[in-house]
């Protein structure tokens, strides 16, 4: 149900010409080779292009600032024409060499500006063996060994191109000064208000339909309806479940949704305590009724999700795998057949936000309830999300069995290759806090990661996702829907499974 207005809310009307979005949380850094927050790169793909792009409504890369490419047989070297006359927002000219800064920044230890960092994503990178500048307008890329998820690694915002001129100018600084050749430029960061872009006018492309982005940081949910309601913001992101099925029955606005590459599942501890018999993880996973779930906590704002592969992946995705079904009998025979010593008590760990977490207070209690009654008391701990991901990522330990977890991802590589591996152990530097480990299922993602046909890749997806649900290191729930909220006079809006926010063809209809 929608709350009544907030007093205190901002009732100064944008202009016309002008977007406000109603953020999370405030920018962290719009370095897109810093940013890790998918808040930061929705202001960053406004900014910001690189060498591919996301195909519109898809995950498959396109041409972006790269024209055309080239990959060779042997799938070690990939050869990219680039666009001519395109010019950073700081007027330097966009060429072969600026690739070359950008990836040796980030790669190179000894690189000048290497202390520019940190850049936690690099690793989507760490086959790249050197970048060579052929001529002005064409770079290639040496890997050491092929590597499946290049193209869609550079399409993420790891890959967008930073003005070296900016760099060498701001240094460090030049998250606060970002410069970039995307159809928008940054114009000013108030701390705690806002992030101003303008319309890039010397655009190589076609000009933004708005003339301005002003991007507000408004953490509290409720703050950002009442805020959407009285006009102080154009579109809201992130509303509560109760919130967008609200505002899909109310004249006046619009609810777009898209389904992305998203899983949040629980993490089962497969090292220690009553989840080590995978009977009784199979047993946890039938007991949690996902359907009620998605539709009476979640309030449709996500599906039910399937195995290791989110199903925005279309190509790589089972479709004969299905979710699993919600069945407590055969729960509590599996728990019987475990033969525990008595009725086993589990505890779950659970954030109190945090990105892409969906409600996860209220799903633990839910998934609480459920599990009762197959006969499984659980016991919740919640903590503050930095606090809880600390713990989290250094590994599930005797004093817990199960965790809540999302993931938001670019490749069908990337989750099952940092968190499902045996050699993705926290200690090891990954993220698998279950200590799942198949060997079965590690040969499967190498072979996925090396294969330069994508039908065999998916082939091997396909067979690894089967593994998984078998083995069930995970209690896979959902696929969460972006949601962005508008104004009915906002037009041109669209949302990609990429979760990220072109803003780009979007303008409001004047007042009347």
């Amino acid at each position: 149900m929608l709350l009544p207005l907030l007093a205190g809310c901002s009732r100064q009307l944008p202009p016309d010409d002008s977007l406000v979005i109603g953020q999370v949380a405030e920018a962290r850094s719009l370095d897109p080779h810093v940013a890790t927050a998918l808040n930061d790169f929705r202001i960053l793909i406004n900014v910001y292009e690189g060498l591919v792009r996301y195909r519109p409504g898809t995950l498959e890369p396109m041409p972006g600032l790269a024209e055309s490419w080239t990959v060779s047989d042997d799938g070690l070297i990939y050869e990219f024409r680039l666009r001519p006359g395109v010019r950073f927002h700081d007027g330097s000219a966009f060429d072969a060499e600026s690739v070359r800064f950008n990836f040796q920044r980030m790669l190179d230890a000894t690189h000048p500006f290497h202390d520019t960092g940190p850049f936690p994503l690099a690793f989507f990178f760490e086959q790249v063996q050197r970048v060579e500048r052929v001529d002005k307008l064409t770079v290639r890329f040496v890997l050491d060994a092929p590597f499946a998820p290049f193209l869609s690694n550079l399409a993420y915002p790891i890959g967008l191109m930073v003005s070296p001129a900016a760099v060498r100018r701001y240094g460090r600084d030049v998250g606060r000064h970002p410069s970039g050749t995307g159809p928008f430029m940054f114009s000013d960061w108030q701390s705690g208000r806002r992030v101003t872009l303008t319309r890039f006018d010397d655009y190589h492309g076609e000009p933004a339909a708005s003339r301005r982005l002003i991007f507000r940081p408004i953490t509290d949910p409720m703050t950002r309806v009442a805020e959407l309601m009285a006009g102080g913001i154009d579109l809201a992101l992130e509303l509560s479940p109760d919130n967008v099925a609200a505002f899909r029955e109310r004249l006046g606005y619009q609810v777009l949704e898209a389904t992305g590459p998203h899983l949040w599942f629980l993490i089962l501890n497969t090292r220690d305590g009553p989840l080590t018999d995978p009977r009784v993880r199979r047993a946890v996973d039938l007991a949690i009724d996902k359907q009620s779930l998605v539709r009476d906590v979640l309030r449709d704002t996500a599906e039910i999700a399937v195995g290791a592969v989110p199903r925005a992946f279309a190509w790589a995705v089972d479709t004969e795998l299905s979710p699993t079904a919600y069945d407590l009998e055969r729960a509590r025979a599996l728990l019987a057949d475990a033969a525990l010593s008595n009725d086993p008590t589990l505890r779950l760990l659970v954030p109190r936000g945090g990105s892409g977490m969906l409600a996860p207070l209220a799903m633990a209690t839910a998934i609480q309830g459920d599990l009762a009654r197959a006969g499984i008391a659980v016991v919740i701990e919640s903590y503050e999300w930095n606090a809880y991901l600390a713990r989290v990522n250094a590994g599930l330990d005797a004093d817990a069995d199960m965790a809540a977890m999302a993931w938001m991802t670019n490749d069908p590589d990337t989750l099952p290759y940092l968190a499902l591996r045996c050699d993705a152990r926290p200690e090891q530097g990954g993220f698998n806090s279950g200590y799942y480990c198949n060997p079965d299922v590690d040969a499967l993602i190498e072979q996925a990661r090396q294969a330069t046909d994508r039908g065999e890749r998916a082939r091997l997806y396909r067979s690894m996702s089967r593994i998984v649900q078998r083995d069930t290191p995970w209690a896979v729930v959902a696929s969460w829907r972006q949601n962005l909220v508008a104004r009915g006079r906002v037009q041109g809006l669209r949302v990609d499974p990429s979760f990220f926010l072109r803003l780009d063809r979007a303008w409001k209809q004047s007042r009347e």
